[in-house]
């Protein structure tokens, strides 16, 4: 099982972005986010307390865990400063850094055209393409192939940045949008979706937690990801820190070991 594969218009896109930030900064950006972290000995970091082996946390025991949240604690300890998690999600999150709730976005975010017209991403340190989950047992999807068939019913969260792609990429079969307080799961096991589909860390998790889960990974790139840190707009110092930070986890080797614990290590952004 393996996430890594290449989008090949991803590094033309991220190179252009990079060029009209530099052109728009340019040497003029104000150091308002760094000046605060370092003022106040303390970086809020926004996460989404709901992705398994990303950034999660126990319901039990409300223990958090996951890759950014080993990575934001490396990130404290680089800067030498306290660190503060703020509950954030996809739905709030350029509101969250535009408004200061936090100083940086750490739980996995996909680097997507409509979110760098509000928030800066640093240099990507993940990437996914996107997996299908059906039952062990089914008798309507058992390979990638059967997916896109009539009468086949694709379940996706409503919402979600799949609901656009799938509706726009599936030919034959029925896209069923699932909204709270439904959830993918219990729609595939009660038999109203064949399938649905989901990123990485949250297809393994299934499969590893679960004794009905089946994934199934695209025989050729479906509609890979990239995942970056995240922060506001216009200030060079604190971005350049950011990149400062995952350049360092790169050649130190913490990227990687913090991906392997939480079995993500095929993710890793090369």
């Amino acid at each position: 099982m393996t996430a890594r594969t290449r989008s090949p218009g991803a590094p033309l896109l991220w190179r252009l972005w990079w060029l009209v930030a530099a052109l728009g900064c340019a040497g003029v950006c104000a150091g308002e986010v760094q000046d605060r972290v370092q003022a106040r000995g303390e970086v809020r970091v926004c996460i989404r307390p709901n992705y398994h082996r990303i950034s999660f946390r126990d319901p039990r025991s409300g223990q958090l865990s996951g890759l950014d949240i080993d990575l934001a604690s490396a990130l404290a300890a680089d800067l030498r400063a306290k660190l503060r998690f703020v509950d954030s999600s996809f739905a709030t999150l350029e509101q969250d850094l535009r408004s200061d709730r936090c100083d940086v976005a750490m739980f996995g975010i996909p680097v997507l055209p409509q979110r760098m017209e509000q928030i800066q991403f640093a240099t990507p340190y993940l990437q996914s393409d996107i997996y299908a989950v059906t039952t062990r047992t089914s008798r309507v999807v058992r390979q990638w192939r059967d997916i896109d068939q009539p009468g086949v019913l694709v379940g996706v969260q409503e919402g979600s940045l799949l609901e656009p792609l799938l509706r726009q990429r599936l030919r034959n079969a029925g896209l069923v949008s699932i909204a709270p307080p439904h959830t993918r799961e219990r729609e595939l096991i009660a038999g109203r979706v064949d399938v649905f589909m989901a990123d990485y860390p949250y297809g393994r998790t299934l499969i590893e937690t679960t004794d009905w889960a089946a994934l199934l990974v695209p025989p050729e790139p479906f509609h890979v990801l990239t995942y970056a840190h995240a922060t506001k707009p216009g200030d060079a110092e604190w971005m350049a820190s950011l990149n400062a930070f995952g350049a360092r986890i790169q050649q130190d080797g913490r990227l990687d070991a913090a991906a392997r614990r939480h079995g993500l290590e095929n993710m890793v952004q090369r």
